[in-house]
């Protein structure tokens, strides 16, 4: 019988945690990137763990070097979580250096997330990237995006 709880306690313990993470919208006004779908993994984020994000859509200009992602997370407006990395370095891991062509139409790209991020408060959750030209790469905001100490 302890058994038999200790089991349910553990399945409902893992429904709990693998909620599915908020969806994301556009936020970026003519960028290079037409964005399809766009999602993040694992959720909830873990501090001091990787997360991924993966997009599908259309680049209407090569992604260029000196590309940036920045991600910013606000807690009642303000910047809670800041985090820019050099996007061709984290594509070039994943197998896409920059230049990278317009043909690709799917990225995955995935960072740590810092150990200064906040946990057990949702967040409005930007990433965005620059394009080596200056452009705006794209641009997608979740609210209610939460961290945890896994």
């Amino acid at each position: 019988m302890k058994f038999f709880a200790a089991a349910v306690a553990f399945a409902v313990a893992a429904v709990a945690y693998a909620e599915p993470a908020p969806a994301f919208t556009d936020c970026s006004n003519n960028a290079d990137l037409t964005i399809n779908t766009f999602s993040i993994s694992p959720y909830p984020l873990c501090v001091g763990k990787k997360v991924c994000a993966t997009g599908t859509g259309k680049l209407h200009a090569p992604v260029t070097a000196p590309a940036t992602l920045n991600v910013i997370g606000q807690y009642f407006g303000m910047n809670v979580y800041t985090d820019t990395q050099d996007l061709c370095a984290l594509l070039a891991a994943e197998g896409h250096p920059c230049p990278v062509p317009v043909t690709l139409n799917a990225i995955t790209s995935c960072i740590n997330v810092k150990g200064d991020a906040p946990t057990g408060i949702p967040v409005t959750l930007t990433v965005s990237a620059t394009n080596g030209n200056g452009n705006t790469l794209f641009c997608q905001t979740a609210s209610g995006v939460t961290a945890a100490n896994c």
